[in-house]
C-alpha cells in the first residue's frame, strides 16, 4: 500500500512515517513544506533518519499550493493519507493567525479535495485536544461540545473538523479526526514544555511555571500516538461511520508541578521556578477519555511519565552534543 504522510518533517510526521517504514509493508511518500517556524536544521535531521530507505520519498511541498499538491496525488495515487501538515502551537496563534489560515484551512481544504479527486481510501488527519477549550467537564468525551475554542489554533483545529464532516457527507468519503493529547518523546518541538523545561534546567536557567503551577495536562509518549494513529489509519469497516473522531491520549492527567519533578530526576538537577499567571489562550486541564479509540481499535495510550521523560532527556542530550 501506499501511505502519503504530510508534515513528514515534523515531530509526529517522521515517526508515524519510520514506523511504517520499519512495518515494511508499505511505500511512503513523504510531504512538508520545511518552514522557519522553529529550527529547519531539526527538520532536516528528522528528514535524515528517513531519506535513502527502501519505500520512502520525499517531496518538498507546501499543501496550501492546490495545483502542486493534486499534481502530487496525481503522480503517485497514495491508498492513504495521514495528514500532520499544519501550522502548530496555540500561542503563536495568536502573533501570526495568518499562518493557521494558509496550512490549517487553505491546506486542509485543498487536501479534501486532492482525496476527493483521487479517490483515496482513508483520511487521517490531525486534531487537537485544544477544541475541547475550558471545557469543565473531565474526561473529555468526543461527544462533548467543542464549540467555544480559547485560541485561534484550535479555532482551525475544530474547522478541521467540521470540514472533513462535511465532505463525507457530501462524497461518502472515509476519514477519521484525531485530537492528540500534549504529545512529547524524542525527536520532539523545542517550543513545547519538554525541551524549554529540560534546556533551561540543564543551563541552570529559570523555568516559567505558569498559573502558578495549578495546571494538568495529558501527557502522551510519541510512540504510543504512532500506534493509535496507525491503528486507526487501517480502520475502514463497513460498520464504521465515513467520518469519525478519536481521542489519543494517555488517560492520565499529571499535575505540571509533577511534570517538572520527572524532567528535573531524568536532568539530575533541580529546577528555578519563575511563577507567571495563566497565558492567552491555555486552558487549566486537558484529560482524555479514550474508551471510543480502544472500542474501535483494541487500543489506548499508557507510557508512564517517567519513561517518557527519561527518554526524551536521554535523545535530547544527545541532541545538543552532536558534532
Amino acid at each position: 500500500m501506499k501511505v502519503m504522510v504530510t508534515g513528514a518533517a515534523g515531530f509526529i510526521g517522521r515517526a508515524v512515517c519510520e514506523k511504517l517504514l520499519e512495518r515494511g509493508n508499505a511505500s511512503v511518500i513523504g510531504v512538508d513544506n520545511l518552514n522557519d517556524y522553529y529550527a529547519v536544521e531539526l527538520k532536516h535531521a528528522r528528514l535524515a533518519t528517513l531519506t535513502g530507505r527502501s519505500g520512502f520519498v520525499f517531496h518538498k511541498l507546501d499543501i496550501a499550493d492546490h495545483d502542486a499538491l493534486d499534481a502530487l496525488f496525481a503522480a503517485e495515487k497514495p491508498d492513504y493519507v495521514v495528514n500532520l501538515a499544519a501550522q502548530a502551537g496555540v500561542r503563536y496563534s495568536i502573533h501570526n493567525p495568518h499562518a493557521y489560515t494558509q496550512s490549517n484551512l487553505v491546506g486542509f481544504a485543498n487536501l479534501l479535495e486532492a482525496c476527493r479527486r483521487h479517490a483515496v481510501k482513508h483520511l487521517v488527519f490531525a486534531s487537537s485536544s485544544s477544541v475541547y477549550g475550558k471545557n469543565a467537564k473531565v474526561p473529555f468525551a468526543e461527544e462533548d461540545r467543542t464549540d467555544a475554542p480559547v485560541s485561534y489554533y484550535a479555532a482551525t483545529k475544530k474547522a478541521n473538523e467540521a470540514m472533513a464532516a462535511s465532505y463525507a457527507e457530501l462524497y461518502g468519503m472515509t476519514l477519521t479526526g484525531l485530537r492528540f493529547f500534549t504529545v512529547y518523546g524524542p525527536w520532539g518541538r523545542p517550543d513545547m514544555a519538554p525541551w524549554l523545561f529540560t534546556e533551561a534546567i540543564s543551563e541552570g536557567r529559570p523555568i516559567k511555571v505558569f498559573n502558578h503551577g495549578l495546571l494538568q495536562r495529558d501527557f502522551t509518549y510519541i510512540d504510543d500516538i504512532v500506534e493509535g494513529v496507525l491503528r486507526v489509519m487501517e480502520y475502514v469497516t463497513k460498520e464504521r461511520s465515513n467520518f469519525e473522531i478519536f481521542n489519543i491520549g494517555n488517560h492520565q492527567p499529571v499535575e505540571l508541578m509533577e511534570f517538572i519533578r520527572c524532567i528535573e530526576t531524568s536532568c539530575g538537577r533541580e529546577a528555578v521556578k519563575e511563577y507567571l499567571p495563566m497565558q492567552d489562550g491555555d486552558v487549566p486541564i486537558t484529560y482524555a477519555d479514550t474508551a471510543r479509540l480502544r472500542a474501535a481499535v483494541g487500543f489506548s495510550p499508557a507510557t508512564p511519565l517517567a519513561e517518557g521523560i527519561e527518554a526524551f532527556v536521554k535523545w535530547y542530550r544527545g541532541w545538543k552534543s552532536r558534532a
